[in-house]
């Protein structure tokens, strides 16, 4: 598989809206991009905050842009702010250096998209994501 398919991206924002749920978080903001960064699937909870659909489309297409999540984007803030603040500007999606951007790996390791949530603290984005993608069956 090269690509994440619509159907995929809809589970993941199911299974992440479902353990957040489960989890008793705030309201959460779930976006899937594809490989290349482009909305697959958009979820938006009732009560989450205006800004929400930008931080998760940024947290995902952050960790598209560098190749890792934005859990390691947050910690190469610390080490490097300059180069973090640069990269962030030339993503014209942006880059939020927070914990919730995660990529989305075929059976074969390959990177088919990201997957950016954001309305709770970071490290309980980063478990509704994961747990949206494992519900995908993906990696």
């Amino acid at each position: 598989m090269t690509r994440i398919s619509l159907e995929q991206a809809q589970t993941i924002v199911s299974g992440a809206i479902t353990k957040a749920r489960a989890l008793g978080l705030k309201p959460i903001s779930v976006a899937v991009l594809d490989a290349g960064g482009h909305m697959i699937a958009f979820a938006r909870e009732d009560g989450s905050s205006n800004l929400r659909p930008q931080i998760a489309t940024a947290k995902a297409s952050g960790a598209l842009a560098l190749g890792v999540s934005s859990r390691v984007i947050g910690e190469m803030a610390i080490e490097r702010p300059t180069f973090i603040n640069a990269a962030a500007g030339l993503n014209p999606a942006g880059i939020v250096p927070a914990a919730g951007g995660v990529l989305v790996k075929d059976a074969g390791g390959m990177v088919i998209g990201a997957v950016g949530v954001t309305g709770d603290t970071s490290d309980n984005d980063e478990q509704a994501a994961l747990a949206g993608i494992a519900a995908a069956g993906l990696g």
